[in-house]
């Protein structure tokens, strides 16, 4: 046992320049308030839209698609405790470069359309709360003022902005409760319908299964960010042990508070009125509808702004993290993994990805539609369910490699159930005609990625040369 622990604790704890600040405290945190927020906040509405009054039930679905392949990260995370994430473990699986930048590259996009999302929901809440009407260019200086304060919070180093996630997760957790409190008072004063809980009604001509599917599809947005705290694996304390307990309760909290928050929604107020863009958000309804004459409608759609303001910090985490990761082996340019010295953090990184945020943004608020919300939330899932395929056949492939110290390992029969499930949720067939537009936004975002890959081949090859000439300027190898 003591030559288990020495070699974990090299390899999990002494072979980082970052700081380990987390514990299992700060980790459950960290990823209950990455699951909770934007998802849950601005889109109950859109699901209920899909299958009517049944609105808990892809909720269900979509917490047992990610539990399912939260086993495939833990095996892998505790196997391999480094910053990078899911390419990290695609790389090691099937050692392609392609494969390996693309899959990162989907990933920090998934990030950048979350942040995205979560820029025009909280121009929504803002929107509720103080009674405005933005034009364009005011929404978008707002939201990249916004974007720049969150930057410059994961500049000043991962303690502080895992504090100030601890505050904002408090926040958006004390919202979700305060749903489910007012519908349980709403049910002493018999103002709750739960009898339109069991009402399934379609918004498309799909059966019950393929209807719930494409609900599923949506409501995987709510469930995503678990896959995010294996990117802070290097600044975590004694990663192997801690990660299996705090993920899978983190997803076990948030799952239960989805099915109540989903279940609350639409027992106060009529599917009708929950997806209509005229009215406020759907969750201002609910506090508006549960508790009458009480100023909470008021106050919630600030909550609402502090729960999506955290999804968006911890999104910009994870990117500049994966980005750092993969600079780190060389996937991107060096520069990219420059740490901070007094910092200690990967502050090129987070530059970087900052500006494709602004990019991202920019586009989307001068472009914004009444259905963009649901339409990048769609995309990041999309791009991560394509992801978790991948991972959960990794993990398969990668049993064979033996690392000489005890981790977790899931049962065989879940890495191939994930497998198959998010592959099926990927499809045509787990889409609306309205959410098939998130094919055409993906699309976009992976060509500009091939188009970065050759550019960072060439850069890399350039790199390589100039080494293999410090070296020995007379046996260059021109291969």
């Amino acid at each position: 046992m003591s030559d288990v622990a020495t070699s974990d604790h090299a390899a999990g704890e002494d072979s980082t320049e970052l700081k380990r600040v987390m514990g299992p405290k700060l980790l459950l945190l960290f990823i209950v308030g990455d699951i909770l927020g934007t998802g849950v906040y601005a889109l109950t509405g859109a699901v209920a839209g899909e299958v009517g009054g049944a609105a808990w039930a892809p909720f269900i679905a979509a917490f047992v698609v990610a539990t399912i392949t939260a086993f495939s990260y833990l095996e892998l995370v505790t196997k391999y405790p480094k910053a990078g994430g899911a390419a990290t473990f695609i790389h090691k699986a099937f050692g392609l470069h392609f494969l390996t930048f693309m899959v990162a590259f989907a990933v920090m996009c998934s990030g950048i359309t979350s942040a995205s999302t979560a820029s025009n929901a909280f121009a929504g809440f803002l929107s509720d709360g103080l009674g405005l009407t933005w034009g364009p260019n005011q929404l978008l200086i707002a939201a990249l003022a916004f974007m720049l304060v969150i930057a410059l919070i994961n500049f000043r180093g991962v303690g502080e902005s895992v504090k100030a996630n601890v505050v904002l997760t408090l926040v958006e957790l004390s919202g979700l409760l305060l749903i489910i409190f007012i519908g349980l008072y709403a049910v002493t004063q018999g103002k709750a319908d739960f009898s339109r809980v069991m009402v399934f009604e379609s918004a498309s001509d799909k059966n019950t299964f393929f209807a719930i599917t494409m609900a599923t599809s949506l409501a995987f947005f709510a469930m995503v960010g678990f896959e995010d705290s294996v990117n802070m694996a290097e600044e975590t304390h004694e990663p192997s042990r801690i990660f299996p307990k705090v993920m899978l309760t983190g997803l076990g909290i948030t799952g239960v508070i989805y099915v109540l928050v989903s279940i609350t929604a639409v027992a106060l107020v009529p599917v009708g009125d929950l997806t209509d863009p005229d009215k406020a958000s759907a969750l201002t309804q609910v506090v508006a509808a549960g508790a009458p004459g009480l100023p909470f409608d008021k106050i919630f759609p600030f909550i609402g702004m502090f729960a999506v303001a955290n999804s968006a910090l911890i999104n910009m985490l994870m990117a500049s993290r994966l980005v750092y990761g993969m600079a780190r082996q060389e996937v991107l340019p060096p520069g990219l993994g420059v740490v901070h010295k007094s910092r200690q953090t990967p502050w090129v990184a987070i530059i970087f990805t900052t500006l494709i945020s602004f990019g991202l943004i920019s586009y989307v608020v001068l472009d914004s539609e009444s259905q963009v919300v649901a339409l990048l939330g769609g995309t990041t899932s999309l791009l991560l369910l394509a992801v978790f395929t991948i991972v959960n056949i990794a993990v398969l492939v990668l049993r064979r490699d033996k690392v000489g110290r005890e981790h977790f390992k899931a049962p065989t029969v879940l890495p191939i159930i994930g497998a198959i499930s998010c592959a099926f949720l990927v499809g045509p067939w787990a889409r609306s005609e309205e959410q098939q537009q998130q094919y055409e936004i993906a699309g976009i975002l992976l060509g500009l990625g091939v188009l970065l890959w050759v550019v960072t081949w060439f850069i890399n090859r350039a790199v390589y040369a100039k080494r293999t000439y410090m070296r020995d300027p007379e046996h260059i190898d021109h291969d």
